[in-house]
Formats: C-alpha cells, structure tokens, sequence
C-alpha cells in the first residue's frame, strides 16, 4: 500500500480495497495495475482530505478541479489516461453498490494529449545491446537469454520475469504468456533465442538455483529467487550504457517496441504484431506504424533521386 495511506481518511480506505478487489475478481487485473489503481484512489482522496469529503460522495466540481490541478502540474499523458480511467471504473463500481446514485465523471473529459512515440532502437543498436552480457558467466548467460526472447517475442518486462520452465516449448520454438486481464496467447520465438533459452537452461540456471527447485524461468542468484522487473530495468540500463546506446533511447519495454517497430519495417501486417503483443485494441498497435512510416519517408528524402538536392 502507498505512504500515503497512513493520512487517509478510514472510510476511504474502507472503501478502496473493497473496490479493488472487485476489480481483481470481474477483472483479473495484475496486482501492479490493482497497486496503480489503489494509489490513484489514494492521491485522490488526498486531495478531498482539506474539505472533510469522502472519496464516496465527491462532486462533480471538486472532481473537475483535481483533473484541473493534474493538468497544472504537467502530469504526464499517460498516468492521466489511467487516473482517469480508474475514476471511471470507480465509480460505475459505486453505483452498482448502492454507494452513490449519480456519477459525477459523466460530463467530464481526460485531458485531451497527444500520444508520444514510444522510443525504439534501430536494428544495429539492438544487436549491440544483445552482444553485451558476458556469456562467461552464469548471469551474463541468463540476461542473453532474457534480452533474446524479449526482443524475439515482444513481452512486456512483468510477462518476461513471470514466464515459468513448463510455459516454454523449445520444442515448438514457443511459449505461453499470460498478459493484461489474465488473458493467455502464444508467442513463437526464433533461433538465436532458442539457443540462448536452451544454453541457459542446460548451464547457467542450474548453477544459479544451487540446488533449489523453482518454477520460475528467469532465476537470481540469491537461491533462485525469480527476477524482478525492477531488476531488469537495472540490467537494461547497464547493458545499454555498455553498448554506447543514450539513455533516453531505453525503457523497460524497449525491446518490446523495437520488436513491434522492425516487425512492420519488414512488411509484418498490423493485426498479426496486435496479437503478439497482446494488445486489446488495434488502435494502441498503430502507434508503431508511425514510427515505421516516419523512417520510410526519411528513407525516401534520403535517396530517391527526386528528393536529392543538386549538386
């Protein structure tokens, strides 16, 4: 739970994990998107707490002043779009209690925001990030493994580090990841991962696990504890730093977006990288076809002889 729960009024908190977790059963959400929803509660109850109202019974103005003050503070797009998104579940979920009868987001709009470009690597800088572990060693074997089925497969950092042994099939060069909303999909990887995943599973890992037993795919070597995505973000950073890569080229999910990016520079169709992404909606898939477009056209300046300047 945030910090600041300890200020929270009781009957907010009476009334934010009751909400929660009615979102995890008619849901299934990920206990990271429960923890983001639970805090956006929070700071919004928050910021009620100097007028003595429950989060409950709050009105429409006070709610259009937080929006107000959210966008004063140059809160980013996207934490915008899911604050408001939890709001609009939240309260349709108090209708349907019997907790307030009137929903007073109705009339109201999220900040209207562009979407930015995810930010991708070019193939070069992608192969140099893979080149970059030690394979002399028991974890340098792994993080080759892990940055090889990312980039192989387009997983989300919490699908990578929760991928347990028996979801993998070297067999079938494919594995089974459960995504957003527990929703399950198949993902085919290539050769250089199934090498990678094959050399680690037959060397590094059962050096890493001593002796211990887990399901988890991606071990540590503090007795095998699963990986974490806050570990991997580490591990990110340092690779990238090591390949020359800037650092406001990474993220977490960099591989994720050079994966879907190279897919439809090389002719890909859009709804066959939707699936392999496992996105819901097509439309948070197109944002990568921006990207591959852009570099078309800068292609075509570059070379097409009616876009050359004369000597």
């Amino acid at each position: 739970m945030s910090d600041h729960a300890a200020t929270l009024n009781p009957h907010d908190s009476d009334i934010i994990d009751p909400f929660c977790d009615a979102m995890w059963l008619l849901h299934g959400l990920a206990k990271a998107s429960l923890d983001a929803y639970r805090s956006d509660l929070q700071l919004l109850a928050l910021h009620l707490a100097p007028s003595g109202t429950a989060l409950k019974d709050i009105s429409q103005a006070q709610l259009a002043a937080y929006y107000a003050d959210s966008y004063a503070q140059k809160t980013a797009p996207a934490t915008a779009r899911r604050r408001f998104s939890c709001h609009k579940r939240f309260f349709k979920w108090l209708i349907r209690a019997n907790h307030r009868t009137d929903n007073p987001q109705a009339t109201l709009s999220t900040v209207k925001s562009y979407r930015s470009d995810p930010q991708t690597l070019t193939e070069a800088q992608v192969e140099a990030l893979l080149n970059s572990p030690d394979l002399g060693k028991e974890t340098g074997i792994r993080d080759k493994a892990m940055l090889e089925l990312m980039y192989a497969s387009g997983l989300r950092v919490s699908e990578l580090v929760s991928v347990r042994v028996f979801e993998v099939s070297l067999l079938d060069n494919a594995l089974r990841v459960t995504g957003k909303g527990n929703k399950e999909r198949i993902v085919p990887f290539g050769e250089p991962a199934y090498e990678a995943i094959k050399t680690y599973l037959d060397t590094a890992r059962p050096a890493l696990l001593k002796q211990r037993v887990s399901d988890d795919l991606f071990v540590t070597q503090r007795g095998g504890e699963a990986m974490t995505r806050q570990m991997f973000w580490k591990l990110i950073k340092a690779y990238a730093l090591q390949a020359g890569i800037a650092s406001e080229l990474i993220s977490p999910h960099t591989l994720r977006h050079a994966f879907a990016t190279h897919l439809l520079n090389h002719g890909a169709d859009l709804r066959v990288v939707q699936l392999l992404l496992g996105h819901a909606d097509i439309g948070t898939t197109q944002i990568y076809t921006h990207i591959a477009n852009q570099r078309l056209q800068d292609l075509v300046f570059k070379n097409h002889l009616r876009h050359k300047n004369e000597p």
